[in-house]
């Protein structure tokens, strides 16, 4: 079984979730011809520590996928979809996955919280989605889960541009809600960018349409590094 979601990603030292998605916002054929064991393959030889695999038919995902993936690797994979229910997490555990979304704007308060404590039973990690102040204020405890920025908007399908400045403005009140693992998702497509947010105070970020488009991946992540090593040390107070 795959290691811990949370603690596989704190101890890496480029803590940048890579995605697995079909297809954009827009239709954008992300795979460009390859295989999911060739992109698999290609994470793991620049060090991803965490995967994510979009299963939504927003962007052409299906749980084949999943499956997939987490036959072919042995890092933990986070399942992408709108869950709402413990037999779709029953299912992402069968199928090798060992973190699933919760988008909070989907659910209620008392429904997000049963579903977190379901995950954490079944050993998978609560990738809780939040995208405004009062999701973030309504969340239950949060020990033991992600707490991820959405830096897009999901009532727009995720089109358009990323709001950045959201994971810098609601990055104090992640941290109150008792989440070890606070991570900034979407739009993030400059390494500069990517390393502003680490040195703010996040511990990962989730990076998807970039790093598929990518030809030079190793240059993406190299330079990353080189900003990371170059920065003073994460705030963490706030």
């Amino acid at each position: 079984m795959a290691p811990p979601f949370i603690d596989t990603l704190l101890g890496s030292h480029r803590p940048v979730i890579m995605e697995l998605k079909p297809r954009s916002a827009e239709g954008e054929d992300l795979f460009r011809g390859r295989s999911p064991t060739e992109i698999v393959a290609l994470y793991e030889a620049v060090g991803a520590p965490c995967l994510s695999v979009v299963t939504g038919r927003w962007f052409g995902g299906h749980l084949g996928l999943l499956a997939e993936v987490a036959a072919r690797t042995e890092v933990p994979v986070l399942q992408k979809d709108f869950i709402t229910g413990p037999d779709q997490i029953r299912a992402a555990r069968d199928l090798g996955a060992s973190a699933v979304l919760l988008t909070a704007a989907l659910l209620p308060r008392v429904a997000l919280a049963r579903l977190a404590e379901h995950a954490l039973a079944l050993g998978l990690t609560p990738f809780i989605e939040v995208a405004d102040p009062s999701e973030v204020d309504a969340l239950p405890s949060c020990e033991g889960c992600v707490v991820a920025v959405n830096n897009k908007d999901i009532r727009t399908r995720e089109r358009g541009d990323a709001d950045l400045d959201r994971s810098h403005r609601l990055l104090p009140a992640v941290r109150r809600t008792g989440s070890p693992c606070p991570v900034s998702a979407g739009g993030i497509d400059d390494p500069l960018v990517a390393a502003r947010l680490l040195t703010a105070g996040y511990a990962g970020l989730l990076v998807g349409t970039r790093l598929l488009r990518d030809d030079r991946l190793e240059s993406w992540c190299a330079e990353l590094d080189g900003m990371l090593r170059a920065a003073p040390a994460p705030r963490r107070s706030g």
